[in-house]
This record gives structure tokens, C-alpha cells and sequence, in this order.
């Protein structure tokens, strides 16, 4: 026997589906839209879900999120950015997270992910060669690597470290401030902002000047 209908049964599946959103949270979430009755809220929600798919693409350059038919984000076209100056992330959000600490003043490179073979992600799959590309193309001096405090974050900054080793750049990596296991998108604005300020060179190649 059926408790509850099957339409309202199916959304709170549906709120139960995203990340982070446990039964009681989706059942919440239903319970809102029914007891508010908001022919306006659910027309917004509906049409920006329908909407997203088609009005979001990629930067050719970094990969960060900009506009459909757009070909390069802002942050690297910005004339203001030092181009020669790399924070490389994780994902999209992670960039959000380092510019509301209003510290970083270079461009960014979306990994697409984390090295993690039990998850089925490989180097092969992440925005590396366009990473390696980059820093011959932009004259890039220094490379800051900017995945999470977790074993595939740690992972995935040893295995770019090794990529880059040959390159005359600098690499860093944040600093220690951000406590272990908690990703970019979750940490507050000045323990992310004393990590960037205080970032610690991993590698000075020698015939750097």
C-alpha cells in the first residue's frame, strides 16, 4: 500500500537523488512545495532545470563553467589576471571558493576531478595535457596546486608534481590550514585565504632565474 502519492513519492526521490540530501531533507523539500502551493517557485525551479543543460559550457582554456556558446571564461580573459600564475582545482566550485577570499589575483585550471582508481577515474581522464599545454603557451611561472586535503587530492597533486618536474616553473601547494577530509566548497573564507597567502613551494627547478 502506497502511503504517500506516487507524484509526491517521485519528487522527494528526486530531492533524495542530489548529494548531501538525506530522506528527511527530501521529504522536507516536497513537504515545502505542497504546503506553499507556489505555482510562481515551481515554474522558476522547473525552467531553471530545464534551462541548465543547455545554457552551460566549458572555457576552451581552463574549464571552468561560462555561458553556452562562450568560448573562454572571464577569469582568464580578464586583462587584470596574471595569466603566468595557475591555481589548479578539482572542480568548477572550487573556483568559487578562492575568489570570495578575494586573495587570488592569477587564473585557474579545472582538473574535471581527482585521481581515484576506485571511483574508475584515471589521469587519462583529467585536463592534464591541457595543463602541460598551458604552461608553455601563457609563459606560466608558477603553478599552485589547489586540490583538496584528501588522499585523491594528495594523490592527484604528486602525480602533476611529477608531470611538471621537467618544466621551469614553480610549484606550491596550499598551505596546511585547511583541516583534512574537508573539500574547497565547504571551507571558510580565511582558512582558504591564509592557505593561498601562506602556500609552500614544493619545486624550484634550477634554471629558474
Amino acid at each position: 500500500m502506497n502511503i504517500l502519492p506516487p507524484a509526491l513519492s517521485d519528487l522527494i526521490d528526486a530531492f533524495n537523488a542530489l548529494p548531501g540530501v538525506g530522506p528527511r531533507t527530501a521529504e522536507r523539500y516536497a513537504y515545502w512545495f505542497i504546503k506553499h502551493d507556489s505555482t510562481s517557485a515551481n515554474i522558476k525551479l522547473a525552467s531553471a532545470l530545464q534551462s541548465l543543460s543547455g545554457g552551460i559550457g566549458y572555457c576552451q582554456k581552463t574549464f571552468a563553467l561560462v555561458p553556452a556558446g562562450q568560448q573562454l571564461s572571464e577569469l582568464y580573459t580578464d586583462p587584470k589576471r596574471d595569466k603566468t600564475t595557475i591555481a589548479i582545482v578539482a572542480e568548477p566550485f572550487d573556483i568559487v571558493a578562492i575568489e570570495k577570499t578575494n586573495l587570488f589575483n592569477g587564473t585557474y585550471h579545472v582538473l574535471g576531478g581527482l585521481i581515484s582508481p576506485i571511483d574508475g577515474i584515471s589521469p587519462e581522464q583529467l585536463h592534464i595535457p591541457e595543463l602541460i599545454a598551458r604552461i608553455t603557451e601563457d609563459q606560466v611561472k608558477e603553478v599552485i596546486l589547489a586540490t583538496n586535503a584528501s588522499v585523491e587530492g594528495e594523490s592527484t597533486a604528486l602525480y602533476i608534481q611529477q608531470q611538471l618536474q621537467n618544466k621551469p616553473v614553480k610549484i606550491s601547494r596550499l598551505a596546511r590550514g585547511l583541516p583534512i577530509g574537508v573539500d574547497l566548497e565547504y571551507a571558510d573564507q580565511i582558512t582558504l585565504g591564509r592557505a593561498i597567502e601562506h602556500r609552500q613551494s614544493i619545486i624550484i627547478n634550477n634554471d629558474l632565474t
